[in-house]
């Protein structure tokens, strides 16, 4: 039975997820310096939608293990208390960083054969920043503790949704989570490209490092930790919501 409580704070949640978005990405294609006005919202949109597919793929590929594909996520199902992460894998430390190396190796190698894709174009001259940003995310204004927070709001939004989508009778699957990482791209995707996942920003960057690239540039390590940092802590906050509605 549902309470007039759960109803207050269920519509809260809803309604508040629902405004956050849509002023997001009005902001993004409005607002200077953000990913929309500095791409232009025909190439952002192609990101955005670009980033929801391979998600689409990824979780039918890995379906297997849950296709967490991201160490937030796993972080944001263990903090739900939940005993196993699939039938057979034991939610503990050691399962933790078993999926948390998978994810990083993984990450790194799909940005190899990436490049290897397009290696004749990475030898072409061109802004060294932007042959970076093909690998890792990149702020528009670097500021390293808003473009934190900036990467806590979009990982929660995304691990928050996926734990609760398994209480709805759907079956969208792979599809609903796709359509989620569009929508977190387009709306809060501006400041700082949404990386809202650490090993989708690591691995490609440590490649981007070793890679032989012409005119590459620093691998920003720098700013490393913030699409480390940010996402981990979103997950973990959004497992902790979804445990509590």
């Amino acid at each position: 039975m549902t309470t007039l409580n759960q109803v207050f704070v269920s519509e809260i949640i809803g309604t508040g997820l629902l405004t956050m978005l849509g002023v997001g990405v009005v902001a993004n294609v409005l607002l200077p310096k953000s990913k929309g006005i500095a791409l232009d919202t025909g190439r952002w949109n192609l990101i955005a939608w670009g980033w929801g597919l391979a998600v689409y793929a990824g979780v039918w590929a890995a379906w297997r293990s849950g296709a967490h594909l991201n160490p937030a996520v796993t972080i944001g199902i263990a903090v739900t208390g939940q005993e196993e992460f699939v039938e057979g894998v034991p939610v503990n430390l050691t399962s933790i960083l078993v999926y948390f190396a998978g994810e990083l190796v993984g990450a790194f190698l799909g940005a190899v054969v990436a490049w290897l894709a397009y290696q004749n174009h990475y030898q072409e001259e061109l802004d060294p920043v932007l042959k970076r940003a093909t690998f890792a995310t990149v702020p528009e204004i670097r500021n390293y503790a808003w473009n934190t927070i900036t990467e806590v709001i979009g990982t929660f939004v995304l691990v928050f949704v996926i734990l609760m989508l398994g209480n709805s009778p759907h079956e969208l699957g792979p599809l609903a989570v796709a359509l989620l990482v569009v929508g977190i791209g387009m709306s809060l995707g501006g400041p700082t490209g949404y990386a809202i996942n650490p090993a989708r920003d690591l691995g490609p960057r440590i490649a981007h490092a070793i890679l032989p690239i012409r005119g590459k540039g620093s691998s920003d390590w720098a700013y490393s930790w913030v699409p480390i940092v940010g996402p981990l802590i979103g997950g973990a906050l959004g497992g902790l919501l979804a445990t509590v509605v």
